[in-house]
């Protein structure tokens, strides 16, 4: 799935959304994997001070991890990197 729909996906409810989707959308507003604890994936981005915290339960993101991702998009006006679909 390319980055727009991901995006589109998420804003649309972000209760369907799996795990390596919101993975892929963290990568393509910049994240970087940053550390892997048990189940929490930590994302860091080079420009946002914040953290993003992923945990995959039964092949899904958390929806409240979504709606935390998507926030800090906003706030800190993050856009889609251009480039190779995900």
């Amino acid at each position: 799935m390319n980055k727009q729909k991901l995006l589109v996906k998420a804003l649309a409810g972000s209760k369907n959304l799996r795990f390596t989707e919101a993975v892929a959308l963290a990568k393509a507003f910049g994240y970087r994997l940053s550390r892997t604890r048990g189940s929490h994936h930590i994302f860091v981005h080079p420009r946002v001070k914040e953290l993003i915290n992923l945990q995959e339960v039964g092949g899904k993101a958390k929806p409240y991890q979504v709606r935390q991702l998507l926030d800090i998009v906003e706030r800190y006006n993050l856009t889609l990197e251009t480039g190779d679909e995900p």
